[in-house]
């Protein structure tokens, strides 16, 4: 996997972005659904590169040739994830049904002195932040590269800014030393595991049919910094729904420093073959409109 999708400039003129907020919070999610089906045929038609990459990946989450109609589906639960974002920035968490499907779990990451959640690029990792204002001890900083979405993240900052969950932005010269911070005041930090950066060591790992090459990085820091993982997707299930998925990763808390790149290696092989689990269970949810097995 290369990383094109650091490099490809942002689609959306900031101005539309901001009609789009505008409406929403005016006129509410059900009439601003409305303008996602418009929106969606316009980047399916226009944008070739990213209409390609989702039916090359859509045919193998699939089993079966997408057609347009699945094109299309993945288009608008990405737009709609990105909707409720507004709206869970704006605390109208209650226009939106959140189930955790393993409870018990879930109440072990509250009470954890730390963990590392990982994700993807899977559904919505924001409404991991719905739990965590009912839980006022739950708090997450999302550890990620912040360009590729600077337009649509500067917009979203600007609805609620007291309610914007943290970040620590990848690249950074204190970015390690941010990460021990949190993780030491006994909050997650959340990372998404599906894309690397420019330079960032990676793993070549099967999955849905072919290898793609993972970032090292999200499972090499938990065995420097010796915390759990905990895999999390929030899937959107259509219409006002959102199931949270928990699962425990390979623990890489005390793993001797000789066996630790066979140990990562095997960590990111075992993310894989969960994320691919999860494509092939709720194929328009995976939100990566990139040549993956490039």
């Amino acid at each position: 996997m290369n990383q094109e999708w650091v490099t490809r400039p942002e689609r959306g003129n900031v101005w539309v972005i901001r009609f789009i907020v505008w409406f929403a919070l005016t006129f509410g999610r059900r009439a601003s659904r409305a303008l996602l089906y418009p929106i969606c045929f316009y980047f399916i038609l226009f944008s070739v590169q990213a209409r390609a990459a989702s039916r090359n990946y859509l045919n193998r989450a699939l089993g079966r040739r997408a057609k347009f109609r699945d094109i299309f589906q993945h288009h608008f639960f990405f737009a709609a994830t990105i909707l409720d974002r507004v709206f869970l920035l704006n605390e109208q968490n209650t226009l939106l049904d959140v189930q955790v499907q393993d409870q018990a779990l879930f109440e072990t990451v509250v009470s954890s002195a730390g963990c590392i959640l990982i994700g993807a690029h899977m559904g919505s990792f924001e409404v991991l932040h719905v739990l965590g204002r009912e839980h006022g001890r739950f708090k997450t900083s999302m550890v990620m590269y912040e360009d590729n979405a600077r337009k649509l993240n500067a917009v979203l900052k600007n609805i609620n800014s007291q309610r914007n969950p943290p970040v620590i932005s990848l690249g950074k010269i204190d970015s390690m030393l941010k990460i021990r911070e949190t993780l030491e005041r006994g909050e997650c930090i959340g990372m998404l595991a599906d894309r690397a950066i420019s330079g960032e060591k990676l793993i070549s790992c099967e999955f849905l049919g072919g290898r793609i090459d993972l970032p090292a990085g999200p499972f090499r820091l938990a065995t420097i910094l010796e915390r759990p993982m905990i895999l999390m997707f929030g899937i959107y299930q259509g219409g006002n729904r959102y199931n949270i998925f928990l699962e425990r990763l390979a623990d890489l808390q005390h793993v001797p420093h000789s066996e630790r790149d066979a140990a990562v290696e095997q960590a990111a092989q075992q993310f894989a073959g969960r994320l691919e689990y999860y494509c092939r269970a709720s194929p328009y949810n995976w939100f990566n409109f990139y040549d993956f097995w490039k």
